[in-house]
């Protein structure tokens, strides 16, 4: 109920003013998307059903329409776009809990007492700094960083990883040798996980701080050990959380630089200037993204709790 009638007039309820404050807020977002993205959005949609051609004269885009060509192109004729796409899904699936457990174990840490905790919060916070276009920009174009990377990937080939010696050690046959194989995964790419977590830490961290500390001074009372408030405070109230974490964490996944599908898609358009079949590959690449946060948002959702 967002309206209440008093003396004869409507007037707004709290909640009416809790929501005209959220659409307030969302409404420059709004005017923005319809002002600058809803057009280039509906051209794209047109190109993935058409050959587009550079016309010079009229200094625009020539389209011929070319109904499902372009798809089943994609479905059928290229060789790697659905193997890339498989591959980076389930790398997905491998990456993205690894990211929600380090941010919320990272998280939980940040919020204790101790001395020089805003220093450390700001070091957990670099990541997502040295993460932006600019920086990026500045690591790509830096030849003595290029050197070291070609350095690294030449080392790589030797199997010179971090856990290198006790992954051939530990991995043998068997049902546990898959996720000891996991682990190592994880391990080696700590770099990329930390790297990913900047925002995630942040949301889980003001997650913690609403949590009212007389309900683990009751737990306390009551003989509840540390790994139990855990479990039956902080977990419940820091769910819908990991919900909001657990889809950025997906879309920040699929539109990372070293995304192969991203890379497949860019060289396409500014490459080889196919316009029509990059569409059609970003435009199924969304879809598959879309059914993914979906089928996340349906089995997380399930075991949320909502408090009031």
């Amino acid at each position: 109920m967002y309206f209440v009638k008093k003396h004869d007039k409507l007037s707004l309820t709290m909640e009416g003013r809790d929501a005209l404050t959220g659409y307030l807020f969302l409404l420059p977002f709004v005017i923005g998307f319809l002002a600058f993205m809803f057009y280039p959005i509906l051209e794209s949609l047109r190109m993935v059903f058409n050959r587009v051609g550079m016309d010079l004269e009229k200094k625009a885009f020539a389209m011929e329409f070319v109904g499902f060509e372009n798809l089943y192109r994609v479905l059928r004729v290229d060789a790697e776009f659905q193997r890339m796409l498989t591959e980076e899904i389930w790398r997905m699936t491998l990456i993205v809990p690894a990211i929600i457990i380090f941010s919320l174990f990272i998280a939980l840490i940040l919020n204790q007492e101790f001395k020089a905790r805003g220093f450390v919060r700001a070091i957990f916070f670099l990541p997502v700094i040295l993460s932006s276009g600019i920086m990026i920009g500045l690591e790509t174009n830096n030849s003595l960083l290029s050197g070291m990377a070609e350095i690294i990937k030449k080392g790589n080939l030797l199997k010179s990883s971090v856990t290198g010696v006790l992954e051939d050690i530990l991995v043998t046959e068997g049902a546990a040798s898959d996720f000891m194989a996991y682990i190592f995964l994880i391990v080696n790419q700590i770099y990329d996980i930390a790297m990913a977590s900047g925002i995630q830490i942040i949301i889980f961290l003001s997650a913690l701080q609403t949590i009212p500390p007389s309900m683990f001074e009751a737990a306390k009372i009551e003989g509840s050990t540390s790994w139990e408030c855990f479990w039956k405070i902080t977990f419940p109230m820091v769910s819908p959380l990991i919900l909001v974490n657990v889809v950025y964490s997906v879309v920040d996944y699929f539109l990372r630089t070293d995304n192969r599908v991203m890379e497949k898609i860019n060289n396409t358009l500014m490459q080889r200037f196919e316009f029509g079949f990059a569409t059609a590959m970003a435009w199924l690449y969304f879809l598959a993204v879309i059914i993914i946060l979906g089928a996340a948002i349906g089995l997380i959702s399930r075991k949320v709790y909502y408090y009031e």
